[in-house]
């Protein structure tokens, strides 16, 4: 219980990275350009596309959390972050679970190919939905795997 009050007290902004920050961390040092409608963010090296990032806003109990999901030319996913988050601090993903997001391609199934968060079950479910939605997104807009 000590520790819930200990990270119930931290600034949760400073926790998080910005969408920018995160784009840094999913493809660095691609050049980026934003793609209108959906938003798409198109990370390309040497001319050649290496990746796209969706940002993702849903609601996860009674508010809001928006993901960033990056996805590689070759349709695997590549990195899940969180850039903002409503809820209660204890309810949101870290890190570590988050990685296990990383290299999916279509199997993202929770409680079976992406583990429960504890104590966090509507998070998982979102976190889990936005990664489907953007595989699908990527899919429709360059067709899979390239």
């Amino acid at each position: 219980m000590r520790r819930m009050l200990f990270l119930a007290a931290l600034p949760l902004a400073a926790a998080l990275p910005s969408p920018q920050e995160a784009l840094a961390l999913a493809f660095p040092g691609a050049a980026l350009t934003r793609r209108e409608n959906p938003v798409a963010f198109e990370a390309r090296s040497g001319g050649r596309l290496v990746g796209v990032a969706f940002l993702d806003t849903h609601r996860v109990r009674t508010q809001t959390e928006t993901a960033m999901v990056a996805i590689g030319a070759d349709g695997r996913i590549l990195r899940v972050e969180v850039v903002a988050f409503s809820e209660p601090p204890e309810y949101m993903a870290r890190g570590a679970w988050l990685r296990q997001f990383d290299g999916r391609r279509g199997d993202l199934v929770l409680g079976r190919t992406i583990k429960p968060l504890a104590g966090a079950t509507l998070t998982a479910a979102a976190l889990t939905d936005a990664g489907k939605r953007a595989l699908a997104q990527f899919q429709a807009l360059y067709g899979g795997a390239k």
